[in-house]
């Protein structure tokens, strides 16, 4: 749907990148590999997003380091439309309110990181109904057309697993 809309492929993959989870940054070098686009290709789109005003550079020694502007009026519009790209809207609303005691659900690994994957990672906090889930799961991935992978921790785990992640592979999705 959005490829129809946004014909430049550089241009979508930073797009997801920076304004699925506000909270990534990167250098341009760093996107060339995770890209798999030549520097210069990237470097005129982070340009065209600066100049609008929806990303933001801090220089750090020689390097541009590039994040997204969350104060720009259409951030959230944005950002929302990456959440319907990528189903979690669907997911929030097919899965999530009948699942039991659940306090919070985030998406964690490539997707979390700005990186379209056809796998969608989530932790559930809380007590969920398991079987419950598993029927959905199915559900979820079909109309996603993405693989659902999930694990269910307490808050307890939660706290040890947030010490060992990175921010940018973490977004937050729901919480109670």
């Amino acid at each position: 749907m959005l490829e129809a809309l946004i014909t430049s492929k550089t241009r979508l993959k930073l797009l997801l990148k920076f304004f699925l989870n506000s909270d990534t940054t990167a250098y341009l070098r760093s996107l060339e590999p995770e890209f798999g686009e030549s520097t210069n290709a990237i470097r005129q789109e982070l340009n065209r997003f600066e100049e609008a005003g929806l990303l933001s550079a801090d220089k750090k020694g020689n390097k541009k380091l590039y994040h997204a502007n969350t104060r720009h009026p259409l951030f959230p519009e944005i950002h929302n439309l990456l959440i319907k790209y990528v189903g979690i809207d669907q997911v929030m609303d097919k899965v999530v309110k009948k699942l039991g005691n659940l306090e919070k659900v985030y998406l964690v690994g490539e997707l979390a990181k700005g990186k379209d994957s056809p796998i969608m990672d989530l932790w559930f906090v809380g007590d969920v109904d398991k079987n419950y889930l598993l029927e959905l799961v199915d559900k979820a991935e079909e109309v996603l057309q993405r693989k659902l992978r999930y694990i269910i921790v307490n808050d307890k785990e939660l706290q040890h697993f947030l010490k060992t992640k990175d921010k940018n592979e973490l977004l937050l999705l729901w919480e109670k």
